[in-house]
Parts: C-alpha cells; sequence; structure tokens
C-alpha cells in the first residue's frame, strides 16, 4: 500500500481521518490561499485543494496525498477564519439568519502516478437569528476563530444552527470522509 499523507496542518481534518483506521502521516502544504482575481469561491477550494496535494509531492513522490480546503460563502462574499474575536463577532452577526455554503474542496493525488481525483462537497447550514449576547456566550466558551464562519458545528457551535443539509456530515468539518473513501478505493486503498 502506499503511503498516505493528509496535506494540512489541521487537527480536525486529523482527528476525521483517524477515524479510518489507517495509516497516515501529516505534512505542511504551505500554501499560498489567497484568491485569485475574480475566482468563485467554489472554485478557490477546488484548485487550493489540489495545490496543498500537490505541494507535497515533491517530499513524498510516492505516495497517495491528500488535500482539502474549504470556503464558507454567503451571496458570492467568503468568511474565512476570523483570526481574532471581533472579527469572529463581526461574522457571526453577518451570518444571522442566512443560510451559508460551507464548500469544500477534496483532492486525492497520486504522486507516483500523477492521477488526480478532485471534487467539492457542499454543505448549506443556516444559522438562527442571533442576538448579540449569544454571540459573545458563544465566543467565550468555543473561541471559534480558526474556523471558516466563526462556529464549530461538532462543538457548542451546533446551538447556533437552525438546520444543515448535505451528503456528509464530516464535510462541514473539513474533510468529507464519504468522498474521500470512493476516492482511496478508486486508487486500491481498501478501508475496510
Amino acid at each position: 500500500m502506499q503511503n498516505l499523507i493528509l496535506a494540512s496542518t489541521s487537527p480536525y481534518r486529523r482527528e476525521l481521518l483517524a477515524r479510518l483506521g489507517i495509516p497516515f502521516i501529516t505534512a505542511n502544504p504551505e500554501t499560498d490561499e489567497t484568491a485569485l482575481p475574480g475566482e468563485a469561491p467554489e472554485a478557490l477550494a477546488l484548485r487550493l485543494s489540489e495545490a496543498k496535494a500537490r505541494a507535497v509531492a515533491n517530499t513524498h513522490p510516492d505516495a497517495l496525498i491528500i488535500g482539502s480546503d474549504q470556503v464558507a460563502t454567503v451571496n458570492g462574499k467568503i468568511y474565512g477564519k476570523p483570526g481574532t474575536h471581533e472579527r469572529a463577532v463581526e461574522q457571526l452577526r453577518e451570518l444571522s439568519g442566512q443560510t451559508v455554503n460551507f464548500f469544500t474542496g477534496l483532492c486525492l493525488y497520486n504522486a507516483r502516478s500523477g492521477r488526480t481525483d478532485v471534487r467539492g462537497v457542499p454543505t448549506l447550514v443556516t444559522f438562527r437569528t442571533l442576538s448579540d449576547s449569544e454571540i459573545e456566550n458563544y465566543l467565550r466558551r468555543e473561541p471559534a476563530y480558526n474556523c471558516a464562519g466563526s462556529a464549530k458545528s461538532e462543538g457548542l457551535g451546533i446551538a447556533l444552527l437552525a438546520a444543515m443539509h448535505g451528503d456528509d456530515p464530516t464535510a462541514l468539518i473539513g474533510l468529507p470522509l464519504i468522498a474521500l473513501c470512493d476516492m482511496l478505493r478508486q486508487q486500491g486503498t481498501g478501508i475496510l
């Protein structure tokens, strides 16, 4: 079996991949995540997922490499990782009552053969109408400053939401395992 590399430093993606019980290592893809001029949010996520996978191929030329990237978008506006409390508050105020497309790009790159499989997995998330005190209370208890959209659905952030619609619940956390299992099977890597 080829070595499996997760081209990510995200602890959330690492935890998700570990659920499959197959050996893997992580590598920092060191990829510029700046959007290109006029690039649609979904195209950005797809491009970056592939760029991350290819970025670690030089040091792992015989591996299967997983790249993933997620954008949160409403009406074409991207909501990235806020980084600070103030920006998280601003994001949650803007997302209050909105339906957000958390679009996850996923790439499995076979560095040995050069074969690339890139897929996009959308998850539509509707935020409840949030009060300022709910936003502050949430961020004090779960400072989701490193999460697109400023909320962790796998944690207390679920209390901010009214509904979720998608084919894969793990896509919202950042690594769509249903699609990844299919991609791995197509590369000859069995999970079970």
